[in-house]
């Protein structure tokens, strides 16, 4: 589903040249979920923004079901840390701003936007503005918005950061059921050891700058997980003791 390969990436400033990422080769598989660690600075933002096509690699190559990514593409999707609402837009008009950007036929939309507020819990929101929504609300119509034109691939920038505790674990379990269900690629970066070990299939753990893939650690833990549920177990208790040992190194 995605390739990297040998893929690398600086940046340029009158500071001098930074390298973020250095060949980097990974296999994402379809359906997969892939959790990116690593130390503030490693790059991992990065990353995603070369999978959406919002940077070029400075060499090597990225390639979504074979095809090289130079640009963005519409079955890519990307949810930030914040939800970056329009204020002035509806819920639903917010979910279908997709539609809009890339001149889609809104009412071929309607029904989709009707059944992901649904999946979410938002019917009864539809018509309210962002202001009138918690920060977990609000997060969850960023979701809906990313998921609009049923993406291939979902990339995830710390989405629940800036969330509290609850709320995290909440939206980590509506994020599993909805990937259950609607099985879209998903490539998350997190700072969280135990958002990496409840939501990944596999945890990639990047070097400090510039970022290199140190270790890719399998997650066998049976889904749905909840941090009430599997927190713990013996093989949460190892996976997370070992990433804590790869990003300490």
């Amino acid at each position: 589903m995605i390739s990297f390969s040998g893929v690398s990436r600086s940046f340029t400033s009158r500071s001098g040249t930074v390298e973020a990422l250095r060949e980097i080769y990974l296999e994402v598989g379809d359906g997969e979920v892939v959790a990116v660690v690593g130390r503030s600075g490693c790059g991992k933002s990065t990353l995603l923004r070369l999978v959406a096509g919002l940077l070029p690699a400075s060499a090597g190559e990225i390639r979504v079901s074979g095809e090289r990514v130079t640009k963005p593409r519409r079955d890519i999707a990307m949810m930030f840390q914040r939800p970056a609402l329009l204020p002035w837009r509806s819920v639903v008009d917010n979910v279908l701003l997709p539609v809009q950007i890339f001149g889609w036929r809104r009412a071929d939309y309607r029904a989709r936007a009707a059944e992901l507020l649904a999946l979410t819990g938002l019917t009864e929101f539809a018509k309210r503005s962002p202001h009138e929504l918690s920060g977990g609300m609000q997060q969850r119509v960023a979701l809906c918005r990313a998921l609009i034109a049923d993406p291939r691939v979902l990339l995830m920038d710390e989405p629940f950061s800036a969330l509290d505790a609850l709320t995290r674990e909440e939206l980590s379990g509506e994020l599993q059921r909805l990937h259950m269900e609607l099985g879209a690629t998903i490539v998350l970066v997190t700072h969280s050891i135990d958002e990496a070990v409840l939501l990944a299939d596999r945890v990639v753990v990047l070097t400090p700058r510039p970022g290199r893939i140190r270790e890719v650690l399998d997650i066998k833990i049976p889904r749905p997980r909840t941090l009430g549920r599997t927190a713990h177990t013996d093989e949460v208790a190892r996976c997370s003791a070992e990433l804590h040992e790869l990003l300490m190194a």
